[in-house]
């Protein structure tokens, strides 16, 4: 199958664990009908803030939001991208995403390697790093449709990280995030496109929509991006579902045509996986 349905859930997250996922399940529901795959938000479960990573954080062996979305990818038959959720192991607090196949099994989880602690002048200062631990593996997963790549927001701006998952087979990459309003204008775009066209593969960023009575304020434009650095479609700050159909054979297409892979001078350079 070269082909796949996705879908965009660009969610309004509130400080409601119950709601929240109550709202994750309605989308998931109504757009199933027409979708192979469907991805949550960076911390779709919970408010982009530390203190509540701390308050909403849980295990994942009896996580009461995984156990939710297992559930509906098993009764709804599709891949489920669980955005990410804040992950409690061994004392340690981590920003982790999932992803359930088709029997609502979890086939990969992806802990967030590059923590977002930013400082721009008289506009937006967090420090993950004060409550959040990092991640330290590649994520790259088996699917029906072939290999897959996970990162989450802050780690699409390191392009290492995208080139080894693409040396390492994956077709698309997904990024769940949260983009701020001050750095998703200037760069969210840009960077979706960037990682796409430098490893001409499917770029995919799923992110909460805009709520202004939160602290921290999402940018939203959720977006899909081609092998060719195209937008192919992309929401605004609202919440929305965004529905988009992808052929991994363009892959092969550009790639052909534009030999990137094969002209990298690796006998002066490489990225290497450690």
């Amino acid at each position: 199958m070269t082909k796949i349905k996705l879908v965009l859930c660009q969610m309004n997250v509130i400080d409601d664990k119950a709601e929240n996922l109550k709202k994750a399940s309605l989308m998931i529901s109504s757009a199933s009908e027409n979708s192979d795959f469907i991805v949550l938000p960076e911390m779709f479960n919970c408010p982009y803030s530390n203190d509540k990573f701390i308050e909403y954080g849980e295990n994942e062996k009896d996580s009461y939001t995984l156990n939710r979305i297992s559930a509906l990818a098993r009764e709804n038959n599709v891949y489920i991208l669980a955005g990410s959720i804040p992950e409690k192991d061994n004392g340690n607090l981590f920003n982790t995403s999932y992803l359930f196949d088709r029997q609502g099994n979890i086939i990969a989880k992806h802990r967030k390697m590059h923590l977002f602690d930013i400082d721009v002048k008289d506009r937006i200062t967090f420090r993950e790093s004060d409550v959040l631990t990092a991640g330290d593996d590649f994520t790259i997963a088996d699917t029906e449709f072939g290999k897959i790549g996970i990162g989450i927001c802050y780690d699409i701006r390191f392009p290492e990280l995208a080139r080894v998952m693409v040396e390492n087979g994956a077709l698309v990459l997904f990024y769940p995030g949260a983009f701020n309003m001050t750095t998703g204008p200037a760069h969210w775009e840009l960077l979706f496109r960037s990682r796409a066209l430098d490893n001409q593969v499917f770029c995919i960023g799923v992110a909460p929509a805009l709520n202004e009575d939160a602290s921290y304020h999402s940018y939203g434009h959720s977006i899909v991006t081609n092998p060719w650095g195209e937008v192919m479609a992309e929401a605004n700050e609202k919440e929305d579902i965004i529905f988009c159909e992808i052929d991994l054979d363009e892959i092969k297409k550009v790639r052909e045509e534009l030999p990137l892979l094969k002209n990298k001078r690796e006998d002066l350079y490489e990225v290497i996986e450690k």
